[in-house]
């Protein structure tokens, strides 16, 4: 017996089907099924608007593709894309190629988008037609969804958008919003961009339009110590550097194709293999900087296993030490 609840959601999906849908979500997934299904349903139960979900199967080999057939199958906004293993950016380029939608939204597989976050994203773009990408304040959480931080950006579009453009300050990628016709006219993700391909074209758009951020918490960013930006933090840096020199040839009139050269020899298999971080440990430093600042003692599991990773490191062990004390000294506190 099928419940009511599921009913209503399938009805209300196949009527949402019958127009053009408003924005089209593209997300790529490789190996996700730890946090897929949360990640999908996070958009499904968006309400307020059509919509269509186009999830890019980036050469799965877990169970990914089996979840996905099963959403696909009880959901028609849901859009299977399947490629090999080719990367992020390539999946991006093909998905948003594929977008209906007047608005192509971002959403990323470890990540959630909470109530309403769509329908206000869109509703900021009705109300300002001089707006080519809206996003929100963005939290950010651990694996097991320990609270870190808030990121939030200014609350001026014309501060925003000054912050992009001149300051190279821009949003979380899977938070943002972004008009169909100012990402093509941006010319779009750029396939030299293997890693860094947001910051490329936030640029880009950041010429053609504002950007604005809505102040309510909107999209929670999943940190994991064997995060793409844990793993390659080096190569991603280098990528944002390079990006600015693409706009400062721009903004001279003169070609990119030099810069767009260099780009294209940042990939995993060209680069040496310090790079890889294969133990997380940039990310466990950050998951434990963060909660244990926060006075949560989930923290020092992270902390330690950081030394594991860096015996070698003193800050390792001093920040182990530091989160003992601290988090001894607030609960003795708390009980008095």
């Amino acid at each position: 017996m099928v419940a009511h609840g599921t009913v209503e959601l399938r009805l209300r999906s196949m009527a949402q089907m019958i127009a053009p849908p408003e924005v089209s979500v593209v997300m790529s997934v490789f190996n996700g099924e730890r946090f897929l299904r949360a990640s999908i349903e996070s958009i499904l139960g968006q309400q307020g608007l059509a919509l269509e979900f186009l999830v890019i199967d980036d050469g799965s080999t877990d169970s990914t593709p089996i979840i996905l057939d099963r959403y696909a199958r009880q959901d028609p906004r849901i859009r299977i894309l399947r490629q090999e293993n080719a990367g992020l950016t390539k999946a991006l380029i093909w998905g948003c190629s594929e977008a209906k939608g007047k608005f192509i939204a971002r959403q990323d597989v470890d990540d959630l988008s909470l109530s309403g976050r769509l329908a206000r994203q869109a509703a900021l773009f009705a109300a300002d037609p001089s707006l080519s990408m809206v996003s929100c304040t963005v939290g950010y959480v651990g694996p097991e969804g320990e609270h870190l931080c808030d990121r939030s950006g200014p609350q001026d579009s014309l501060q925003a958008t000054a912050d992009l453009v001149d300051n190279y300050r821009g949003p979380v990628h899977g938070s943002v919003m972004f008009r169909k016709s100012a990402y093509e006219q941006a010319g779009g993700y750029r396939p030299e961009f293997y890693f860094g391909q947001d910051s490329d074209l936030w640029l880009r758009i950041g010429e053609l339009g504002s950007i604005a951020y809505l102040p309510e918490r909107l999209y929670l960013f999943r940190v994991s110590e064997h995060g793409l930006g844990a793993r390659w933090s080096e190569s991603q840096a280098r990528l944002g550097e390079l990006s600015h020199v693409c706009q400062q040839a721009r903004r001279a009139g003169v070609s990119e194709e030099a810069v767009l050269s260099e780009a294209r020899k940042i990939r995993p298999a060209l680069l040496p293999a310090k790079e890889t971080d294969p133990k997380g440990a940039a990310g466990l430093w950050f998951l434990s900087r963060c909660l244990l600042q926060n006075g949560d003692r989930r923290g020092l599991k992270y902390a330690w296993r950081y030394v594991r990773c860096r015996p070698g490191e003193l800050k390792g062990w001093l920040s182990a030490i530091w989160g003992i004390f601290s988090t001894w000294h607030r609960e003795a506190t708390f009980k008095t």
